[in-house]
């Protein structure tokens, strides 16, 4: 049965992915348009390039996660200069090896633009800070910035929506104006995109099946104790990436979306051995297997 596949955002603990989607495969469901956030949107571009789950398996496996980090390099002889780039650049990493790798991925699938894809078949999401505005690209480019969809990289597009704040340098996108637009993590305002394949009457061409890096919406643990400034700086975040889409769940059919508990690992763990890795796709595999027994009803 052909579907649609939508992916949240989660990180690292994507590695989760793999194993949903292995399930995914094994119970002959065929993904035809896929959509992501984030961590989401580099696994939903893998599967648009026509990757297989063990091709995806292999490219992940081989990945070294240390290999994208890229501080500027005077940070690397003045360690402390990293917070001068923080502030100054509003990142410590500048994500440039992160969106090569993707680049060189994708490449060898001859996938390097939206063009080379079939119409509506990969949907990345992004936030955009100056405008204040949920970006879908290729959908909104045009509109937005008057740039032309069809030719912009996938790899950049990605990249960009995999840019978590603080971590990664945000990306800039020039506008219909002379400022250029500030671009982080979709996750910033939509980590859970479930919404994006639905048309003008709230309804989808085929089943679409969600996959995120979560408990339930019943389930989610609530903040740590706020006890200082730092503490409730995360919480603002976390409540942020969580507030719409949580409310869109609850009140749409959680029961096309399968939850993977991951709550233990950081998001930006970029140190997680071989071993967390094969239990992230073990939870994942398993989550999607006890999901899919009864899916679609």
């Amino acid at each position: 049965m052909k579907i649609d596949g939508v992916f949240s955002g989660g990180g690292v603990k994507a590695y989760a992915f793999v194993g949903a989607l292995k399930s995914i495969e094994t119970n002959t469901l065929q993904l035809e348009r896929v959509a992501g956030t984030s961590a989401g949107a580099i696994v939903a571009s893998f599967v648009a390039a026509d990757y297989s789950t063990d091709e995806i398996n292999e490219m992940l496996g081989e990945l070294d996660l240390k290999e994208l980090l890229d501080p500027p390099w005077l940070s690397k002889l003045i360690p402390f200069s990293k917070w001068f780039f923080l502030y100054f650049q509003l990142g410590i990493y500048k994500g440039d090896k992160l969106e090569q790798w993707l680049y060189r991925q994708l490449a060898k699938k001859n996938i390097y633009t939206f063009h080379d894809l079939q119409p509506g078949y990969l949907k990345v999401i992004v936030s955009d800070l100056s405008l204040g505005k949920l970006v879908v690209i290729p959908d909104d480019l045009k509109r937005i910035y008057n740039i032309e969809p069809n030719y912009f990289p996938i790899s950049k597009a990605v990249r960009m929506s995999a840019g978590f704040p603080y971590f990664f340098m945000p990306k800039k996108l020039p506008g219909k104006s002379n400022n250029k637009s500030i671009i982080v993590d979709g996750g910033l305002l939509s980590n859970f995109p479930l919404w994006v394949f639905e048309n003008s009457n709230n309804r989808s061409d085929r089943p679409i099946l969600g996959v995120k890096l979560s408990d339930t919406v019943e389930k989610q643990h609530p903040q740590k104790d706020i006890k200082n400034a730092f503490d409730m700086f995360l919480a603002l975040f976390s409540t942020m990436k969580q507030a719409h889409d949580t409310r869109y769940i609850s009140k749409s059919y959680d029961n096309h979306i399968i939850f993977i508990p991951v709550e233990d690992i950081g998001t930006t763990d970029f140190q997680i051995n071989e071993e967390t890795k094969g239990l992230l796709m073990e939870s994942g595999m398993k989550s999607a297997d006890h999901f899919l027994k009864h899916w679609p009803k």
